[in-house]
């Protein structure tokens, strides 16, 4: 019996090639599924609109979302995230900076925070608030709930505004992350000490 090379050999390349084929073809459904996943469930950016969180992120720049963090991690105070606001007409979204916590009590008096009676020492030098909107009567906060506040404090909406009021867990989309005009990590910006460097040699300068 005569064996045919040519007809085993044009059925190995054959099988070679169905095998690059479907590697290939699951390599592309595999990158679409990691972009579907990390979309959706894991970073997502995001353009800040308005100067409501000036010195700290300006209008325009860009942030990387970490929608994973409180997955894992529990919210802290003093993280900036990104809320699911429900307007009248239609839903938006926010950046704001956490500053009460589930089951804690948060009163704004002459300017100041007040967490469970006892004055708050903040991270940053921010501006001295003119208004404490709802929180100038004590708002005890309920398991899910968080007390948010803009850092430019009397030029925005936050939990101060009936509008907005204390926010939901299921409404915190994720952390604030990355700056990605500069590419530095939002918890590490000090804008507010760079504007009183700022101040500090406008003032020497104009002395001299």
């Amino acid at each position: 019996m005569k064996y045919d090379f040519n007809l085993e050999n044009r059925r190995e390349t054959g099988r070679r090639i169905f095998k690059k084929a479907l590697i290939a073809v699951a390599e592309v459904a595999a990158v679409v599924f990691l972009a579907f996943i990390i979309t959706h469930y894991g970073m997502e950016t995001f353009t800040v609109a308005g100067q409501y969180m000036s010195p700290t992120l300006n209008n325009g720049d860009k942030i990387l979302v970490n929608k994973m963090s409180y997955r894992i991690h529990s919210i802290k105070r003093n993280d900036v995230v990104i809320v699911k606001q429900s307007g009248s007409e239609h839903n938006y979204y926010s950046v704001e900076r956490v500053i009460a916590l589930p089951g804690e009590k948060i009163q704004i008096k002459d300017g100041k925070v007040y967490i469970n009676g006892k004055e708050l020492e903040e991270k940053y030098d921010f501006p001295k608030m003119e208004n404490g909107g709802l929180a100038l009567e004590d708002v005890t906060l309920d398991a899910d709930e968080y007390f948010v506040l803009c850092d430019n404090r009397n030029n925005g909406e936050d939990s101060r505004n009936a509008n907005v009021g204390n926010i939901l867990k299921e409404n915190i989309v994720g952390k604030a992350w990355i700056r990605m005009n500069t590419l530095e990590f939002i918890s590490h910006l000090d804008g507010f000490e760079e504007e009183k460097e700022q101040k500090e040699r406008e003032a020497s300068s104009e002395k001299s």
